[in-house]
């Protein structure tokens, strides 16, 4: 699969099998988020890979609609300094999850972002450093129904080009 492909296939998958993911898949998951660009490569993120059952439960409930971490293989928390401080730092942390999510779909294994609307309580379960922030974390595994990989694009599901696009002014 090329990546234009993988842009045009992509689905956010919240249903997951009960199946753990390889540990070479899981490294190139994140190596791919490792090797995302960033505003003046600072490079500002960390991640926590977390495949405990019991964790991934527990972060599921820090967000209205986190839920399918529960069911991932593999739960990553995006950490990176206060996105205050620098304006780039949450785009920097966009990059490194569309990487990620990329490699996934390339690799057979589903995902989707979960914002995190309680940082504190996921601060207490997964113990980063106070000056260190957590917003978004994303859950993976292979997809509960596999013709995601097969299915042809939703009609509808993009709005066209022209509605989007606007050549050399507004």
């Amino acid at each position: 699969m090329n990546v234009l492909e993988a842009i045009r296939a992509k689905r956010a998958v919240r249903q997951f099998q009960e199946r753990a993911l390889p540990d070479d898949v899981v490294r190139a998951i994140l190596n791919a988020g490792r090797r995302a660009q960033s505003s003046k490569n600072t490079q500002p993120w960390h991640f926590i890979a977390i495949r405990d059952k019991a964790i991934l439960r527990q972060l599921s409930e820090c967000g209205e609609w986190a839920g399918h971490l529960a069911g991932a293989a593999l739960g990553v928390a995006l950490i990176s300094p206060d996105p205050k401080e620098k304006f780039q730092t949450m785009f920097d942390l966009g990059q490194a999850a569309a990487y990620m999510q990329l490699a996934a779909w390339e690799l057979g294994v589903g995902s989707c972002l979960a914002s995190i609307y309680q940082p504190e309580r996921v601060r207490e379960i997964l113990g980063f450093p106070e000056d260190l922030h957590l917003r978004i974390a994303i859950s993976f595994g292979y997809p509960l129904n596999e013709e995601y990989f097969s299915a042809p694009p939703r009609k509808g599901g993009r709005k066209p080009i022209e509605e989007i696009v606007h050549w050399d002014h507004w």
